[in-house]
């Protein structure tokens, strides 16, 4: 059964050009240099400091390591960091 929804979905995404991101609900990552980070569909902050920020996503989580991260931006599903990212880790 889970086969079939997932050639459904797929097959919907081709047809109608749909973002796959948008289809799975998957997260959306844009990094600019290891400097900044935007992420789009998490579901929320588990964990955050200065050198770790865990978010919530809709099948895991997605860790970010690095050094002096901030959050600039935060809104019900979108993040901006800044600071030296090291590292970024999706655990399923």
């Amino acid at each position: 059964m889970r086969q079939l929804k997932r050639k459904f979905r797929k097959m919907t995404a081709d047809l109608l050009d749909l973002p796959q991101d948008v289809v799975y609900d998957l997260p959306r990552l844009t990094m600019i240099g290891d400097r900044q980070l935007y992420i789009e569909n998490h579901r929320g902050v588990k964990h955050f400091s200065s050198d770790k920020l865990r978010l919530a996503l809709s099948k895991g989580e997605l860790e970010v390591t690095g050094s002096s991260l901030v959050i600039r931006t935060i809104w019900t599903e979108e993040v901006f960091i800044e600071g030296v990212i090291a590292n970024i880790e999706i655990i399923p």
